[in-house]
């Protein structure tokens, strides 16, 4: 027993010592509390035993009695094996073997040995401090190794403070037998401590950042995809920016197989899973929560002894719908993250590919309802070919022919009979230019016999004198080649334009643009009416008024575009429509 005096200096040193591994202890038990990861409940209990060393060295100072430097010797055999284990789980998947229990009756025999059958202090101390030392060297290699697979900076600063400490522990027998280092031995045993804490907090840092990192992008991926393809592509490829993963696979439950995967897993596509693996699966999928540091022969056997999983359960309306796996050569890729995030993570998964079928089931249906709507156009464009072509064909040659009788009959009879069959004559002139104007809006015959071009130039004049209105074309001396149903489009689009001034307008003028630009042609038709109210050109749109909705129908079927605007530059005075169709080669 040390009189106090004496005594002192180590007191506060080794109390320093024992505030600073105490705050160590609660950190890591903080930090197992909130991540529920095993590899910080072996560091908070590393820190406790060390916690527990400290206190045997005190009571030994104070009371001398040799059975507390027993437990001291005991403990620092402890400390040196926790710190090792929480060092070797972190690193990678680890089984508990009864191999291990070994190291751990090392400390408790070698001690006894030492304390109370040896009386050479060199002898006594040297295998322990070589065993102490040899352990936390190979901590620092396990960090540095980790440190290797993944470029981490925490795990560099970890693996040289142990590497650090492991030398320390050598002058242990030279220095302490001669009274030195006292306090400073516990000194620099508080800088090393300081350091692991300091690399421990980095090391949670830097995971949180690089997976912050991975799932938000992630998450960007998930919002823009639309395909369900796509979006399973992406899902797969962002998580392999997560340190030392290797490989990712996703697993849907209807269809009993892995339906894609990415990475060293691409092979693993429409495979079913067996074993070891489909328990794991089954397992995540059935409780509805990740499956961490997993470790199947199939992954032995594909990437090797230290390689382990991470299985994820992917959530579809009221239950887990699949797995998401990744492979990894180090410890699980979400070692600081909690399960409530890995879950959330899951589901958002889960909504994607559900949105993303949606969106399949919605492209499709508008597939058909364009085919329908192109269908319908062009019944109806076989309605008024086949009604211009009685009326022409039939119906007008009816009238002629009554007008022909009308006037055999006339040339016989006296002049006041003569009148009325003149009168009867013009009404039958009235009703045969009736019908021409009906069947040339039906199906126009410049359309047909004289192509796209003549046919407009004949509606704006046509339109011209029937309106009373000013009516101007510009339009190219020719226009390039287009289909059949791109004509008829156009002549469609200008003819309800231009009904559309007569009955909303009020215009004294209609100026009529025809435009060939690169990949496309645009026809423009603007006014000088009274135009549309603020708002009234995408209402107008939006509602389907003034016949916008067939003529949207028929350009967007050649995937073409119909705009409702303002008439003027400053967006006020009349109204402008304007139509893009794609060119051969182009969009419009």
């Amino acid at each position: 027993m040390l009189p106090l005096s004496a005594a002192a200096p180590e007191l506060g040193a080794a109390l320093l010592q024992a505030a600073i591994t105490g705050a160590l202890a609660a950190l890591a038990a903080l930090l197992f509390e909130q991540s529920r990861k095993p590899w910080f409940a072996w560091w908070a209990g590393a820190w406790l035993l060390y916690l527990l060393r400290l206190g045997a060295i005190i009571s030994f100072v104070l009371s001398g009695d040799r059975l507390w430097l027993y437990w001291h010797q005991v403990a620092t055999g402890w400390v040196a094996l926790g710190l090792l284990w929480a060092a070797l789980v972190f690193s990678r998947p680890r089984r508990w073997r009864p191999a291990y229990l070994l190291a751990a009756l090392f400390p408790l025999a070698w001690s006894y040995v030492a304390i109370y059958r040896l009386d050479n202090f060199l002898l006594a101390a040297g295998p322990a401090v070589l065993f102490l030392s040899a352990a936390t060297l190979w901590t620092g290699w396990v960090f540095l190794r980790y440190q290797r697979e993944v470029r981490s900076g925490a795990a560099a600063l970890l693996a040289a403070a142990f590497f650090l400490w492991g030398l320390h522990h050598l002058d242990y027998p030279f220095l302490r037998a001669r009274g030195a280092w006292v306090p400073w031995g516990y000194y620099l045993d508080v800088l090393f401590e300081l350091a692991v804490g300091a690399g421990t907090v980095l090391l949670v840092v830097e995971d949180l950042r690089r997976a912050v990192q991975a799932l938000s992008g992630l998450s960007g991926d998930l919002v823009r995809g639309s395909r369900e393809r796509d979006l399973i592509d992406a899902i797969l490829a962002r998580p392999l920016t997560l340190p030392a993963v290797r490989g990712t696979a996703l697993f849907l439950s209807d269809a009993g197989r892995f339906v894609r995967g990415a990475g060293a897993c691409a092979a693993w596509a429409g495979r079913e899973p067996a074993g070891e693996s489909a328990a794991a699966l089954a397992a995540a999928i059935e409780r509805g929560r990740p499956r961490l540091d997993v470790s199947w022969p199939a992954l032995r056997t594909d990437f090797g002894a230290g390689a382990g999983a991470a299985v994820l359960p992917v959530f579809h309306g009221d239950g887990a719908a699949g797995a998401l796996v990744l492979v990894a050569d180090a410890r699980d890729p979400f070692s600081a993250l909690d399960e409530r995030f890995l879950v959330a993570l899951g589901q958002q998964v889960g909504i994607a590919l559900e949105n993303a079928d949606l969106y399949a089931r919605l492209e499709a249906r508008t597939v058909e309802l364009a085919r329908l709507s192109a269908r319908m156009v062009e019944q109806h464009e076989e309605e008024r070919r086949r009604l211009s072509r009685e009326l022409h064909d039939e119906t007008a040659q009816v009238f002629s022919a009554v007008k022909m009788e009308l006037g055999l009959l006339r040339d016989g009879l006296p002049e006041a009979p003569a009148e009325r069959l003149d009168r009867a004559l013009e009404l039958v002139d009235t009703g045969i230019r009736s019908i021409r104007s009906v069947v040339n809006d039906l199906r126009p015959s410049l359309l047909d016999d004289l192509g796209l071009l003549p046919a407009l130039r004949s509606l704006v004049t046509d339109f011209g004198e029937r309106s009373g209105l000013r009516v101007e074309l510009d339009a190219p001396p020719a226009l390039p080649p287009l289909s059949k149903d791109a004509e008829l489009a156009l002549f469609r689009a200008l003819q309800e334009a231009l009904a559309n001034v007569v009955r909303h307008a009020d215009a004294r003028s209609v100026d009529v643009d025809l435009v060939i630009e690169p990949r496309a042609l645009q026809l423009a038709v603007r006014d000088d009416g009274r135009g549309l109210a603020e708002g009234r050109a995408e209402a107008a749109e939006r509602e389907g008024h003034m016949g916008l909705a067939g003529m949207r129908e028929r350009i967007a079927a050649l995937g073409g575009s119909v705009r409702v605007g303002r008439g003027s530059a400053g967006g006020s005075g009349g109204a402008r429509l304007e139509v893009r169709l794609p060119l051969a080669g182009g969009v419009a």
